[in-house]
């Protein structure tokens, strides 16, 4: 792959980073100033064939009409959002993901994040490191092992959470465009309606037009005084300002986000309430996953290079 010239978008994996270096010519986004990468990327556009993106930063309508001889956009990440996939089909430009790898770590933390809000381990943990155990006991809390819990969305992500809710013996329901077919889990047509037959809700769908705000004061209320969010998809996926209201006029019971709207900020009202568990969107975050991932991107890389057939194709 040495000829292949690769634009990266962002910081995104020291090791994916390296093998990039050394594989191909690798053009990183960020060493130009923004106020001049409309010049690198015009005076580099001929030999970028390939753009490796994520979450963040990926290929949008503008950076795909700057790259003319652009090939493949491989991007570091299971969701496509950042991608600008129309634009890619019009110019016959391929594209790749990394689906499966990240599945077993997105579902892991999604249930992490449900019995650390459920339990209030966080909490409880600063209660312990301010001393205050020795004045009097900490208060009791809801257990997760039971409950109804409600997936918006039965994909990859969504499977693994629930097969996760089973040891837990817990009742699984889900809303999706159509119903599953070779499942026996309740399916409810609207997101409101499952909501609201919910203790808690998991948000593990795509994010497109359609999701956007699929988590909306309706859904919230729906889900209740009692209930609990889990976000481990898409910030877009929930209304921001909707969710800070509910949580604070006591409508939402507690929110664990992993993900936000418009990251890297958080509404600065989530910080001083006790109901939510904030983490910087590490749903994939680990060492082994992280490699697999970029190890992935590699290997399609490699596959277009070599013109044969994608280890992960989306277009």
């Amino acid at each position: 792959m040495e000829s292949l010239g690769v634009l990266m978008t962002c910081p995104m994996n020291a090791y994916l980073e390296e093998e990039l270096r050394r594989r191909c010519r690798l053009f990183r986004l960020w060493s130009s100033p923004p106020e001049k990468r409309s010049d690198f990327l015009r005076a580099n556009a001929s030999e970028i064939k390939a753009v490796v993106g994520n979450a963040t930063v990926g290929a949008d309508a503008e950076l795909i009409d700057a790259l003319p001889a652009l090939e493949i956009v491989a991007t570091y990440s299971v969701g496509l959002d950042k991608v600008d996939l129309v634009k890619c089909r019009e110019k016959g430009i391929r594209v790749t993901y990394t689906p499966d790898v990240l599945t077993d770590d997105v579902a892991d933390l999604a249930i992490g994040l449900t019995i650390c809000i459920m339990r209030r381990i966080c909490q409880a943990d600063r209660f312990v490191r301010s001393g205050a155990w020795i004045k009097h006991d900490y208060r009791i809390t809801s257990k997760f092992s039971g409950k109804r819990v409600g997936i918006l969305g039965l994909g990859r992500i969504g499977l693994a959470i629930a097969k996760r809710a089973e040891a837990f013996n817990c009742n699984i329901s889900y809303f999706s465009r159509t119903p599953k077919p070779n499942t026996d889990y309740k399916y409810y047509p609207t997101a409101v309606e499952l909501a609201a037959n919910s203790d808690v809700l998991f948000v593990a769908c795509i994010l497109n037009e359609d999701t956007i705000h699929i988590v909306n004061r309706e859904v919230m209320d729906a889900l209740g005084p009692n209930g609990v969010l889990v976000n481990i998809g898409r910030g877009p996926h929930v209304d921001e300002p909707e969710l800070v209201k509910a949580l604070v006029e006591g409508r939402l019971g507690g929110a664990a986000l992993d993900v936000f709207e418009h990251e890297p900020h958080v509404p600065e009202e989530l910080f001083g309430l006790d109901n939510v568990v904030l983490l910087p969107h590490v749903g994939s975050g680990t060492v082994e996953t992280r490699k697999a991932m970029a190890d992935l991107v590699l290997g399609n890389l490699e596959a277009h290079v070599l013109k044969k057939p994608l280890l992960t194709p989306v277009l």
